[in-house]
C-alpha cells in the first residue's frame, strides 16, 4: 500500500495529461488528508479535481468515531466494503497523477524508504475512486488509490514487512486513461486492475525529508 507519494506539476497536468490545471497549489509530497489533484471524466471530457487523499477525510470523522485510514482500497473488496463500496458502484473512478511514491523496504533489516517511479522519469497515473462531500458553499471532493496483490511483482514483492502481503498500485496505461475514468460498469471496471508496466518501475531508497 501507499501512504505518500510525489504528485505532478501544473505544467505536467496541461502538456501530459492534458487537462487544465486546478486554481489551487498543492505540496512536494502528499501524505493522508493532503490536497491533490486527481483527474475524473464529466461530461466525456478529461479535467482535473482538487481533493483531500483518503476517501474518509479526518475532518469527516463523526465526535467519538473511530479513524482509519482510507488512503488505500484493495481491488479484491472495494465494492463490499461500506466504505468504498459507493463510490465504487457509482462508477467514480479517477487517476492519480504522479511521479513516484514511497514503499518501506526491509532488507537491510530495518525499514528504508524507497522511492519508486518509472525508469525513464515520466509520470504515470494509478486508478483510484473518488467522493464528493456536501458543504454549506459547494462541495469539497477526496479519493482513495487502489490496490493490488504484488506478490509476483519483481520490484513490489520486495517492499514492506517479511511475511506480509505485498500490495501494488495500479498503474494505468495511457492508452486506457479515458476508457477507465468513463466506465460506468464495475465487473469491467475490475478488468484494468491488473499489472501494467512492471518492467518500467524502478525503485532506490530516499530518507524521509521533513514534512512542510
Amino acid at each position: 500500500m501507499c501512504i505518500n507519494y510525489i504528485p505532478t506539476t501544473k505544467a505536467v497536468l496541461r502538456e501530459y495529461f492534458r487537462v487544465d490545471e486546478p486554481d489551487e497549489d498543492w505540496k512536494e509530497e502528499i501524505w493522508q488528508d493532503y490536497p491533490a489533484p486527481i483527474l475524473i471524466q464529466r461530461d466525456g471530457k478529461r479535467q482535473a479535481l482538487f481533493a483531500s487523499y483518503g476517501l474518509v477525510p479526518k475532518s469527516k470523522i463523526q465526535p467519538g468515531g473511530k479513524h482509519y485510514a482510507t488512503m488505500n482500497a484493495r481491488a479484491e473488496t472495494v465494492g463490499e466494503k461500506p466504505t468504498y463500496k459507493r463510490a465504487w458502484q457509482q462508477g467514480h473512478l479517477c487517476l492519480v497523477p504522479m511521479l513516484g511514491f514511497f514503499e518501506p523496504c526491509y532488507e537491510s533489516g530495518k525499514p528504508e524508504r524507497w522511492r519508486i517511479n518509472m525508469a525513464d522519469g515520466s509520470p504515470f497515473a494509478v486508478a483510484g475512486i473518488w467522493r464528493a462531500w456536501q458543504e454549506e458553499q459547494g462541495y469539497t471532493f477526496s479519493f482513495s488509490q487502489l490496490t493490488i496483490n504484488a506478490d509476483t511483482h519483481p520490484l513490489l514483492r520486495r517492499m514492506h514487512k517479511p511475511g506480509d502481503e505485498k500490495r501494488s498500485l495500479v498503474i494505468v496505461s495511457p492508452d486506457d486513461y479515458d476508457i477507465w475514468l468513463g466506465c460506468k460498469d464495475p465487473e469491467l471496471a475490475r478488468t484494468y486492475l491488473v499489472q501494467q508496466h512492471a518492467e518500467r518501475l524502478v525503485g532506490a531508497p530516499k530518507p524521509i525529508q521533513h514534512r512542510r
